[in-house]
């Protein structure tokens, strides 16, 4: 069937279910994520239209609410792969034909998006944020950090591990950034962010929380979303 997207970026229409039948060499979990996948309408639009994975909706509808993205934008994007989000900005800042910069850093390997430079590492490796420096070759104005730990399936150690994750992008967001920048990243509901929101709040002029309609309902996930940077960014020190 026929699927359209709306300048809202939600897949549109009627999802015809599709069931899959438990094969001996897969597990019921995997069958069951095998089935969500084939039933997701997001799954099937982001396919349609070249994108590596439906998280690129979630950055779409962001920067739909938010305004983050446009021509000429200097982007980091920490947690890049499989390189939805990176795609996104790819289409959004137009690199190619103006000034804008997009540097994108996973621990796992990210086929090369034309447009932004791909770098191969951990960003909790004491080289990581001199290495995004050089490739960023100057101020940001958008640290994007999608990253998330291996879930333990304990929801207080996983919370506890996104949000360490988070803060650690924030420290290098904090010494990248440009005056009016914007700071995005992904955090799990909880009750441990208060030193983190405290932090983004005295350095931002908005700070806010958003679930995008691509999240999953049944996922905990949701976005910090910090507009109007009140430092300077000084990317040698």
């Amino acid at each position: 069937m026929t699927r359209k997207t709306t300048g809202t970026n939600r897949p549109q229409g009627r999802q015809l279910g599709v069931r899959v039948k438990t094969a001996s060499k897969r597990s019921l979990s995997s069958t069951l994520w095998l089935e969500r996948q084939l039933n997701d309408p997001y799954v099937a639009e982001a396919r349609r239209r070249g994108y590596r994975s439906r998280a690129a909706f979630k950055l779409l509808q962001l920067d739909e609410k938010f305004r983050l993205l446009g021509p000429g934008k200097r982007v980091v994007d920490l947690g890049a792969a499989p390189g939805g989000w990176t795609q996104v900005a790819v289409e959004r800042v137009q690199p190619e034909t103006t000034a804008g910069h997009i540097v994108a850093m996973d621990i796992l390997e990210m086929d090369p998006i034309p447009g932004a430079v791909v770098l191969l590492g951990d960003f909790l490796a004491e080289d990581a944020p001199d290495r995004l420096l050089a490739a960023l070759d100057g101020p940001a104005d958008l640290v994007l950090s999608d990253m998330a730990a291996p879930t333990t399936g304990h929801p207080r150690t996983d919370h506890l591990r996104i949000m360490a994750l988070a803060e650690t992008a924030y420290d290098f967001a904090a010494r990248v950034l440009s005056p009016g920048g914007a700071f995005v990243a992904k955090v799990f509901q909880g009750g441990a962010e208060r030193e983190l929101l405290d932090r983004l709040k005295r350095d931002f002029a908005q700070v806010r929380h958003a679930k995008p309609p691509a999240s999953r309902a049944d996922s905990s996930e949701t976005y910090v979303v910090a507009t109007g940077f009140r430092g300077a960014a000084n990317p040698t020190s």
